[in-house]
C-alpha cells in the first residue's frame, strides 16, 4: 500500500519564523520546523520534481498560494513571494502560522 492509497493529501500546520536570505537571489523563506520534516520526507519521493522540489498549497492567515518547498540544511524551505508577504503583512523575523497541503500524485 502506498501513501496515496491511504490519503491523497498530506496536511501540515505549524508555526515558524520567517528569514531573509541575502544570497545571489535574495528572498524570504519560512523553514519547516524540525518536528514536521519527517512528514514531508515520507512523501517527498512520490511528489518531488527536479532538485527535490515539492509542489504545495500554503495558507498564511487568509492568504492562500501555490509554490514549491525545497530541501535545504536538514529541512525544507517555503518561499514567500513579495505579493504573498505584502498581502499577509509578513517580513523577516515574524513568526507565522502556516497551513500546508501536499497533494500526492496518483499511483505513487
Amino acid at each position: 500500500m502506498t501513501a496515496a492509497d491511504r490519503d491523497p493529501t498530506v496536511e501540515l500546520s505549524f508555526e515558524t519564523r520567517v528569514f531573509y536570505w541575502r544570497g545571489p537571489s535574495p528572498f524570504f523563506f519560512a523553514p519547516i520546523p524540525a518536528e514536521r520534516v519527517e512528514e514531508v520526507k515520507r512523501v517527498a519521493r512520490a511528489v518531488s520534481y527536479g532538485w527535490g522540489m515539492i509542489p504545495v498549497e500554503a495558507r498564511i492567515g487568509e492568504i492562500g498560494f501555490k509554490t514549491s518547498l525545497y530541501p535545504k540544511d536538514e529541512t525544507y524551505l517555503l518561499p514567500l513571494r513579495v505579493d504573498v508577504r505584502r498581502r499577509a503583512n509578513v517580513t523577516a523575523g515574524d513568526v507565522i502560522a502556516v497551513d500546508l497541503t501536499i497533494q500526492l500524485i496518483e499511483g505513487s
